[in-house]
């Protein structure tokens, strides 16, 4: 999960002076058409600023012609042994979808997506925390596209299913998991109330192939989950970076700190990111007064978010592993910059980059990454991710391994003997 920024700069509308013969008129066209390209890099390198108007006026600001006439041609050629020998019917607008999403997968890049206006809807519905769903969240490897279930809420129709942590999904229906994006197979879970989805899994702990039908419900997922533990210490894991959740942190720590807590732990663990400005209402509360991250673009524009003095005293431990990604890594970084706390777990899952959301005039949207993010020290973690300040590989040593409690979660108890 990534930031996402939505919007733009529309400039006004002015009224255009009339030529007085034709071929003015013609000229003064082809100008504006093909000088608006050049226009926009031009404004986006003098002012650092990104310029967005109106969809179908930033046609042709593209600074290649891949769709020239050759490939216009191609694509009408195959079209046309599609329409002479293709033994089944199509639908011409999922044509289309797929060209605008090959479009996007030719940068090679997993991060930069186009989304159909269905799509762009329930990934919408995924950063507010509700949806018709089962109540399990999913971490997708960037690589191999492997689906893992990293949580399963209490109470919900994945864990009546019987659906644990650590199942390695398989299938959604007849769709492999690794065939398409997250938030797309996402898409194919979720569905009406009431009804059913066929979902099979791998279970390492058993070594075996599982089958599940979980019905869809009305979802209202909190981010945060806390508690008070052993020796005063108050416990607050975060599973995303959601719009409310750095509100449901501030009311945990308000709770804890009311019930004496001392200690504060931190768990990040399983935690794919989520919204750059959550994670950084959140360290604005912990952190002193200086940079929490900031980010660059391609033409060098530094955008900086910065705690104002008001902070926290406790000591402080923060739980990770390689899928501690993104926001979470912002959040990993700037506790280790500023020297705030002891980072206990794995080395994170490296992902240093920034999405921004871009909504179309048809109600698509294409995210596409557009400038890298660096810790306050300046660090850019990459491909590298964030070393923990103590290794540790997860162990959990319960008689039930498919049952968890706390107790047995070797990371968590030496975070909790890091802060005696």
């Amino acid at each position: 999960m990534d930031y996402y920024e939505s919007g733009g700069y529309r400039p006004p509308v002015k009224e255009k002076k009339k030529w007085g013969f034709g071929l003015g008129f013609l000229v003064g066209i082809m100008v504006a058409v093909t000088g608006m390209g050049f226009g926009a890099r031009l404004y986006a390198t003098a002012t650092h600023n990104y310029l967005v108007v109106e969809p179908w006026k930033i046609h042709g600001t593209a600074k290649s012609a891949v769709i020239d006439k050759s490939t216009a041609d191609k694509i009408d050629e195959l079209l046309s042994y599609v329409d002479l020998f293709y033994n089944d019917e199509y639908h011409e607008d999922d044509v289309r979808d797929a060209i605008y999403k090959g479009t996007l997968n030719g940068l090679g890049d997993p991060y930069s997506v186009y989304y159909t206006p269905d799509e762009y809807k329930d990934m919408q519905v995924t950063t507010r925390g509700k949806y018709y769903g089962i109540g399990a969240g999913m971490m997708q490897d960037a690589k191999t596209m492997e689906v893992t279930v990293t949580k399963v809420y209490k109470g919900t129709p994945a864990e009546e299913a019987g659906l644990k942590n650590g199942d390695q999904l398989l299938s959604v229906e007849d769709t492999k998991a690794t065939s398409m994006e997250l938030s797309l197979l996402v898409k194919k879970i979720r569905g009406e109330e009431g009804t059913k989805v066929h979902l099979k899994v791998y279970r390492k702990s058993i070594n075996d192939t599982l089958e599940f039908d979980v019905e869809r419900r009305n979802i209202s997922l909190p981010s945060v989950e806390s508690e008070m533990l052993e020796n005063k210490t108050g416990y607050i894991q975060i599973t995303e970076f959601q719009d409310e959740t750095a509100k449901q942190f501030s009311e945990a720590l308000k709770q804890l700190q009311e019930d004496g807590m001392e200690k504060l732990l931190i768990d990040l663990r399983d935690n794919p990111g989520g919204l750059i400005t959550s994670v950084t209402d959140i360290l604005d509360i912990i952190l002193p007064e200086g940079t929490l991250v900031y980010t660059e673009d391609k033409y060098g524009k530094r955008e900086t978010y910065s705690s104002d003095a008001d902070c926290i005293s406790y000591p402080i431990a923060v739980l990770i592993n390689g899928n501690s990604a993104s926001a979470s890594e912002i959040f990993a970084g700037a506790i280790k910059d500023y020297d705030y706390g002891t980072l206990i777990g794995t080395k994170t899952f490296g992902k240093g980059i920034v999405q921004t959301l871009f909504p179309l005039e048809d109600g698509s949207a294409v995210k596409i990454t557009t400038s890298k993010y660096f810790t306050p020290k300046g660090n850019y973690i990459h491909g590298a991710g964030i070393e923990p300040d103590i290794e540790l590989e997860y162990e959990y040593s319960g008689p039930d391994r498919e049952t968890y409690e706390k107790q047995y979660d070797n990371q968590l108890q030496r975070a909790l003997e890091e802060l005696k």
